[in-house]
């Protein structure tokens, strides 16, 4: 039974596409932001309408008509063209006069009804500012006219001083109800269920987000002048997801959207009861070995001390997420993560026990996506430290355990130690000669020491171009330097993801992503780097962030 299909799904729909265009987008396509667009520094005031149990729940915290920017490129245009059409609704005349400076959609509830038996309900509620609630009410009772027009069978109802409208359908078509709360909020739901529940949380306090200790404690993370926030309740999206966690460490998290001179920074604090401990001291500034990352990476990963990776609150973290996603922590790392899975088959490895264990020190990660290839070139840099001998001795017992030999090259007066493999190729030629073969060294990897510094890459190429790197690293790449520049200090390091360069590789990888590029097409138009860091001092939260870099800004 789908009770989903009705006009909400469009209302919907526009609040999350207001959200992701209207945010993300409008700031790069100009390269400046109006002076006057500065969200709220308060809370969702319609979080009193939510349930504490709601799994999800999201503001935009300025009215949609102040991204006057987009106008140019008639995306938001579109956006509320496409919204409305099949309501004959028109934005501009009946609901521009009164929509105020808060658009928040949240999940209610699992299941409407509470029974099992006849499937999951999703409860749905969108709450709407108002500015002037006269103007406000004559546009609801305008939308369920033009509705009972179409032949729908409404129901008018008082409930607890609030007038309910909403068709009074069969249970099997399509449900959607709607009211004017007070003298602030316009609320539509899928259901009228829905709405009398709001309507209780708001007269029953102790019902409502607001009461939520968890909620108290993320909305104390929230920066000033952000644009959009999400909060997150964690068992609660599980549970929708229908998962049962093998590990649960972080109850909540909340997420807020700020614009930055440079971009969009997206800071999230994952919450948790648990202490945390950091896996090594923050850094005051960028690791030493980005200097031998060239600018032309696609991908670069730094930061210290891989060697307690796997027991760290990131990877407990990263566990829980992707459970939660994806069902499995080993399925999003073979879709995202493919270069990493091909190398430990290739070579017999596993990364955590045969690299990441004697990392104590400085790293960098990198990968150089070339169009023509299907994989890309990679470099990782790991600052000499106890264990490093051992660890390098290690990786060339399992090279030769593989059948490569190791041999000793010479570029530039600079030693290499190369992981090399013979192969043998055929040529075609007369009959009567027979064929001819000849012998093929093939490079498997290479490995180096620069400075205080051991240096592995994937080719000839690669090295080469970190022996001859002088300025040219992605530490100059004023890209990269605006991009971190964005991200608090100190920091746990940084993950930095250049989209113009590893676009077609990412594609490749994750097809799925080209429907999200298509959905999301004015910002990934524009997008032209992102940046990812964790970062905090607190003992039981997790905070993080990611820069949104796009071209003109």
């Amino acid at each position: 039974m789908n009770r989903q299909r009705s006009f909400i799904g469009f209302i919907v729909a526009g609040a999350i596409a207001v959200l992701v265009i209207a945010i993300a987008g409008f700031y790069w396509f100009f390269g400046k932001s109006p002076a006057n667009l500065i969200g709220s520094t308060s809370q969702p005031s319609a979080a009193i309408f939510v349930s504490k149990l709601s799994p999800v729940m999201v503001s935009l915290q300025a009215n949609p008509d102040r991204l006057q920017a987009l106008e140019r490129e008639e995306e938001l245009s579109k956006l509320k063209t496409s919204l409305f059409a099949k309501s004959g609704i028109d934005y501009k005349q009946d609901i521009q006069p009164w929509l105020g400076d808060e658009i928040t959609l949240a999940i209610t509830t699992l299941d409407i009804d509470r029974d099992l038996e006849n499937g999951q309900q999703t409860g749905y509620l969108l709450a709407l500012a108002t500015k002037q609630p006269e103007k406000s009410r004559e546009f609801v009772e305008l939308l369920f006219s033009k509705r009972a027009l179409a032949g729908a069978n409404l129901a008018v109802e008082q409930y607890k001083g609030v007038k309910l409208i909403y068709d009074n359908s069969q249970p099997e078509q399509d449900l959607f109800a709607g009211a004017v709360v007070g003298e602030g909020f316009v609320l539509f739901a899928n259901d009228p269920k829905v709405l009398r529940d709001a309507i209780n949380n708001v007269q029953a306090p102790d019902l409502n987000l607001t009461s939520s200790l968890e909620y108290q404690k993320a909305t104390k993370q929230l920066p000033k002048g952000g644009l959009a926030v999400a909060f997150l309740n964690l068992p609660i999206v599980a549970k929708w997801q229908g998962l049962e966690l093998p590990e649960q460490l972080y109850n909540s998290q909340i997420i807020s959207l700020a614009l930055n001179p440079k971009g969009l920074l997206a800071e999230t604090t994952f919450l948790t009861s648990s202490e945390i401990v950091p896996t090594s001291a923050p850094l005051s500034k960028p690791v030493g070995a980005l200097q031998y990352i060239p600018a032309s990476a696609g991908l670069a990963i730094s930061g210290s001390n891989l060697s307690n990776l796997s027991n760290s609150d990131l990877a407990k973290l990263w566990r829980q997420a992707t459970a939660t996603i994806y069902g499995s922590e080993e399925d999003v790392v073979s879709r995202l993560a493919k270069p990493l899975v091909d190398i430990q088959k290739r070579w017999g490895i596993n990364l955590p026990e045969d690299i990441f264990s004697w990392v104590q020190g400085e790293y960098a990660i990198a990968l150089l996506p070339e169009k023509e290839q299907t994989n890309p070139h990679w470099i990782f840099v790991v600052e000499k430290s106890e264990g490093v001998e051992q660890g390098v001795a290690r990786l060339d017992a399992i090279a030769s355990s593989n059948g490569l030999s190791i041999n000793p090259l010479t570029i530039d007066k600079q030693k290499i130690s190369a992981w090399t493999e013979l192969i043998t190729a055929t040529k075609k030629s007369d009959a009567k000669e027979g064929a001819s073969f000849s012998i093929e060294t093939k490079v498997r990897g290479l490995h180096t020491t620069l400075g205080n510094y051991e240096i592995f890459t994937s080719d000839l190429e690669t090295m080469d171009e970190i022996l001859t790197i002088k300025d040219n690293s992605i530490i100059d790449n004023p890209n990269f330097q605006d991009s971190i520049a964005a991200i608090p200090l100190p920091n746990q390091g940084y993950i930095y993801l250049d989209w113009t360069k590893s676009q077609n590789f990412l594609e490749r990888q994750v097809p799925i992503l080209k429907l999200v590029e298509v959905l999301g097409k004015p910002f990934f138009n524009n997008l032209r780097s992102l940046t990812v860091s964790s970062y905090g001092t607190e003992t039981r939260s997790l905070k993080g962030g990611v820069f949104f870099k796009l071209h003109n800004s």
